[in-house]
């Protein structure tokens, strides 16, 4: 736009005897307005005295001075000046208003977001980039005070190297600091809005984090109770079992027939493995909730593991369609080994008296071993709860056990790369079903 007012003189004076002056006046105040538009203030009212003398030069008699014969044109082109110097004062104070209006609804938007937004683990980022990338910042950190020293509770970008141009309260103990290029007064004050965001999502995060660990100490109370009503009863029970029997054993004044003897005995073995049982899954329980369960994932026979498994359960009490020709799995035996004696112990438990629990395997692209009983079933409302740790669905029987064996069975199940999923019993009941990975070979 530099040579635009000499490109228009150019071609405006091969014509200028048939042009009058106010016309030619007009098309330089033409010029002037773009410049303005295009410049802002100080290019146009340079443009606008630069036309002036260019008009005057050429355009008025004489021509090629500065002197002025005619007292109309002397109006003329001060007229001129003063509408052209008005006229790119305006555009530059329209241009201004608009840019305002356009930042200030960009400010608007971005604030709007940052504070409707619900607060979740990246709100805190989310504030600082946004406060980052808008000014151009290298690094953004929200500082917290404790005592005489300030640490850094989140930042964006790269660390802060001590070099801060920005530092804005944000809130008592808080305030935003920023490394980068100096910002203007109008800057500081959306920054100042900024940090304030910054701020809420802060405390917002320590509430959610305060909210999860009263969620978690409650979950860890809930669970405490439930250990202690569960164990109180299934520990007391074989113990005292146990000690009727040893009690029993040990009068000297009783004679016992050798098929009394044998039955005081039979209890004691009995009661033993039912402690032996609750204490392994307790333990089990506690290594799958620390997350110290220790898995040797490798290639294994399913039936073989099958057969481990139903060791010491009666062979009328299960029936077991696992076929030797079974392509083999990938699983842990010993994790693999406990999951499913826990499904069948849990099946034999709900499954009325003479009617047998079926255990069944097959292939497809995955393995299926899934433990069907007969019992009364379980609504598929309630599926997802029988798998938490100590829930006993139907409490009234006293050998539902403590509530552990189906958690085990899953958490067994996943940790070895498989799943654990319940469906419905054809005729009524329940089954779980277990399916592994192939090994492909």
């Amino acid at each position: 736009m530099v040579a635009g007012l000499p490109a228009l003189t150019v071609a405006l004076l091969p014509i200028r005897d048939s042009l009058a002056l106010e016309s030619v006046l007009l098309l330089y105040l033409l010029a002037v307005v773009l410049i303005a538009v295009t410049g802002g203030l100080l290019p146009g009212v340079t443009a606008a005295f630069a036309a002036v003398v260019l008009a005057n030069f050429f355009f008025t008699t004489p021509y090629h001075t500065l002197v002025v014969d005619q007292q109309d044109s002397i109006i003329a082109l001060f007229v001129f000046v003063l509408v052209a110097v008005t006229v790119s004062v305006t555009v530059e104070v329209a241009t201004r208003y608009r840019l305002a209006a356009v930042r200030s609804r960009s400010e608007t938007e971005v604030l709007s977001r940052l504070t409707t937004e619900p607060v979740s683990g990246d709100s805190l980022m989310a504030v600082l980039e946004e406060v980052r990338e808008s000014f151009g910042m290298e690094s953004v950190a929200l500082m917290e005070r404790h005592g005489d020293i300030d640490q850094v509770a989140a930042f964006a970008g790269r660390p802060l190297h001590g070099n801060a141009v920005i530092s804005v309260p944000a809130r008592d103990g808080l305030r935003l600091v920023a490394e980068g290029p100096e910002l203007f007064a109008e800057d500081r004050k959306l920054l100042t809005r900024l940090a304030s965001a910054a701020a809420r999502a802060w405390e917002g995060q320590q509430l959610a984090g305060e909210a999860a660990q009263a969620r978690q100490l409650a979950e860890i109370d809930r669970l405490r109770a439930a250990l202690l009503a569960a164990v109180g009863h299934d520990l007391r029970t074989p113990l005292a079992g146990i000690k009727a029997a040893v009690s029993s054993l040990r009068q000297q004044d009783v004679t016992w027939s050798p098929a009394e003897h044998d039955e005081l005995l039979e209890t004691i073995e009995e009661s033993a493995d039912r402690l032996d049982d609750l204490i392994a899954n307790l333990l089990a329980m506690s290594r799958l909730q620390a997350g110290a369960l220790s898995v040797d994932v490798r290639r294994i026979v399913l039936q073989e593991v099958v057969a481990k498994a139903l060791v010491g359960v009666p062979a009328d009490v299960v029936v077991v369609d696992v076929p030797d020709d079974l392509p083999l799995v990938l699983a842990d035996p010993g994790l693999l080994e406990r999951a499913i004696a826990n499904l069948v112990d849990n099946a034999c438990r709900f499954t009325p008296s003479g009617v047998p629990v079926l255990v069944r395997a097959w292939a497809d692209d995955v393995a299926h071993l899934s433990v069907a009983d007969s019992g009364p079933g379980v609504p598929a409302a309630d599926w997802e709860r029988m798998f938490t740790p100590f829930q006993r669905l139907g409490d009234q029987r006293p050998d539902t056990g403590v509530g552990l064996g189906l958690a085990i069975a899953r958490g067994f199940s996943e940790a070895i790369g498989g799943s654990l999923n319940p469906s419905s019993t054809p005729g009524g009941g329940l089954t779980m079903t277990i399916q592994l990975p192939l090994t492909g070979d």
